[in-house]
């Protein structure tokens, strides 16, 4: 609830919105009080009421200065720090919030005697503050434990002696060196010959990992077997988890549809409450016979403290927020709650196959050289390939180093590079490059299934190999988990269409297109998204996918081998690559839109029963103290329990 006046007085502007925020993070501690405080108002509140109701001592319940002295005490413990918010939000021209609304009644019971039932409402409120920091916390202590794993030191080896200085200081290209039990401070290239990680604090999975030399290695994973040495390659503020702990504190700041209504509709709705209250009080005196002030005020009064929109202002960001916390113990980084509202309503997750689909590790199988070498061959296709970042590239160069240098290379997207090498024109790619050069080449290449890259030299096709993937053990899972949500599923990739209409197959994708350039898969997305009623989630992991990554309604990339660009363009990160987690990410998304739906009904439905009641003159204050707090703490404790689901 202390955040509650966020959504009655918020801005639009988000620095402003950002700073604001800030500022009700200092004031949680201030504005719950102390709990000593809170504990010395509870007994003095609770001895009053003995006294009033139960031993009923004339020498208490005799003296209005005494009650009122006595419960004023109780009052001033807990109110004072409501008074300081409204006073400060006053200063901002902010006269229509939760502080002044608790403010107004609670003065009001007072000056009509009622000074029991003026406690219990600020007393109460507080109470229920409480549950809320408590709830709120939690939340953001489930997320702070995965994220805040960032090491606070690195040994690094300078003028031939190691060092222990901060990461932030480390250089790119020094070495580093990392003992038993410690985290990798930065990401680098492993320098020892092996090395045996724990990845979870990036992916969530706390399987280990086996790296090999001269393999990558990210800022965040624990190093579990033996001493270690990389060699750095970004600076501490680039490295993964900065990046991934940057995303989290971003997605608070990306607000839902829901969200965004709700703090709309608190700036409207808390001084249109207080104009009915004034309406309540005064109105009947026009049309009541015995209009009696003191007891249309109270009505007032109770409905004011009715109409507090705190249960609906900290549930549904609380509910959001939640979301946000159980995606990422899932190994899932959604970039704000707006994409969690979208992704419960995809209707089509369209995927890529390499790096998505299949593994992204690809094996040298046939070489199937023509009018050259087998050496020859290998060696001059290494050698283009070896300036070429994609996987298969990766393959050709680890199964043949290259020999030689090329005088010049251009890579031609989606199929492959031309390059000089020797005074020699050379062409390696699939068989769209040659045919866009008007090569010829045999007709069987075709009808291979497995990936092909082919070799022409001077205008003269030279010869091909062929090169597997593996399918991703949880791919066929991840489809069939879809499928049983009622999500169709596509499959678009750059890789010739037998292949992957073969894929296809196997998992049982609805659809599939293969030999597409990146416009090709830009056009199919478009195709599908013509349909109004399509809500189109798009998973890759390449650069190439950053175009379709953008276009699509929730784009999701696959973080621990995908590229920056798609990580950065996507919506939500999926840092375990696993497919499977795509359906994970639906889930998550519709069970935080269920629970945010269940506090918006249950909040504006006991409301608007009781404030009928209460206007009625049919429910007095305890009534409506006990309806406020009551429904902010069971929305608060439904949207706590997002947090305690598990999500297949």
């Amino acid at each position: 609830m202390a955040n509650c006046s966020s959504g009655c007085c918020g801005t639009d502007d988000h620095q402003e919105e950002h700073s604001h925020q800030h500022n009700h993070d200092d004031h949680d501690h201030s504005h719950s009080s102390s709990k000593l405080g809170l504990i010395i108002s509870l007994v003095i509140f609770f001895s009053g009421l003995i006294l009033d109701f139960w031993i009923k001592a004339d020498w208490f319940t005799s003296s209005v200065w005494l009650r009122f002295g006595w419960y004023f005490v109780s009052y001033i413990l807990v109110a004072f720090s409501v008074f300081k918010e409204a006073v400060e939000l006053a200063k901002k021209l902010d006269f229509f919030n939760e502080f002044s609304l608790m403010g107004i009644a609670t003065i009001g019971a007072f000056a009509i005697g009622e000074f029991p039932e003026g406690v219990a409402v600020m007393l109460f409120y507080t109470i229920g503050e409480m549950f809320q920091e408590s709830a709120v916390n939690r939340a953001r202590n489930n997320i702070k434990a995965l994220l805040d794993v960032r090491p606070k030191e690195a040994t690094v080896f300078r003028d031939e002696n190691w060092k222990t200085i901060a990461p932030s200081d480390v250089k790119i290209g020094e070495k580093i060196q990392i003992k038993v039990g410690e985290k990798i401070p930065l990401d680098g290239i492993l320098l020892s010959e092996k090395a045996s990680l724990n990845t979870s604090a990036l992916t969530g999975e706390s399987k280990p990992s086996s790296i090999q030399k001269s393999e990558e290695v990210l800022a965040g994973m624990l190093n579990l077997d033996q001493v270690i040495e990389i060699e750095t390659t970004k600076l501490f503020e680039n490295s993964s988890i900065v990046r991934i702990l940057q995303m989290v504190q971003d997605a608070s700041s990306r607000k839902a549809k829901t969200e965004l209504f709700i703090r709309r509709f608190a700036k409207i709705y808390t001084p249109v409450v207080f104009l009915l209250a004034l309406l309540v009080t005064l109105v009947p005196y026009l049309f009541v016979e015995n209009y009696v002030f003191k007891d249309w005020l109270y009505r007032g009064l109770v409905f004011l403290v009715i109409s507090c929109p705190c249960a609906l202002v900290i549930s549904i960001p609380l509910g959001y927020f939640g979301g946000i916390g159980a995606a990422s113990r899932n190994g899932i980084l959604f970039k704000g709650s707006n994409f969690i509202d979208i992704i419960s309503n995809v209707t089509t997750v369209v995927m890529d196959k390499t790096g998505t689909l299949t593994k992204g590790v690809f094996k040298v199988q046939d070489i199937v050289p023509e009018n050259i070498s087998k050496e020859d061959f290998l060696s001059i296709l290494s050698s283009v390939e070896s300036h070429s970042t994609h996987p298969i590239a990766k393959a050709i160069s680890q199964f043949h180093p290259a020999s030689k240098i090329p005088d010049s290379v251009e890579e031609i997207s989606g199929k492959g590079i031309k390059a000089l090498v020797d005074d020699k024109n050379v062409l390696a790619g699939n068989t769209s490059l040659l045919q866009s050069f008007g090569i010829p080449y045999p007709k069987e290449l075709d009808k291979i299934v497995e990936t092909t890259v082919v070799l022409a030299i001077d205008n003269e096709y030279k010869g091909y190999i062929t090169i597997s993937d593996e399918v991703k053990d949880d791919a066929e899972l991840a489809i069939n988990n879809l499928h049983k949500a009622g999500v169709k599923t596509m499959m678009l990739s750059g890789d010739k269409d037998s292949l992957t209409q073969s894929i296809a197959r196997k998992l049982g994708i609805d659809s599939a297109f293969g030999g597409l350039l990146p416009e090709g898969k830009v056009e199919k997305l478009e195709a599908l998204k013509k349909n109004p009623k399509e809500v189109v989630a798009f998973v890759g992991d390449g650069i190439n996918d950053a175009p379709v990554l953008a276009l699509s309604d929730v784009g999701m990339a696959m973080g621990g081998l995908g590229s920056d660009a798609a990580i950065e363009t996507a919506d939500v990160v999926i840092q375990t690559d696993q497919p499977s987690r795509i359906s994970t990410a639906i889930n998550i998304g519709k069970a935080t839109k269920k629970v945010v739906y269940q506090n918006i009904a249950l909040a504006f439905g006991v409301k608007i029963i009781v404030l009928i009641l209460g206007a009625g003159g049919l429910a007095n204050m305890w009534e409506a103290v006990f309806a406020d707090v009551g429904v902010a703490l069971l929305a608060i404790l439904n949207a706590v329990r997002i947090q305690n689901m598990k999500f297949k």
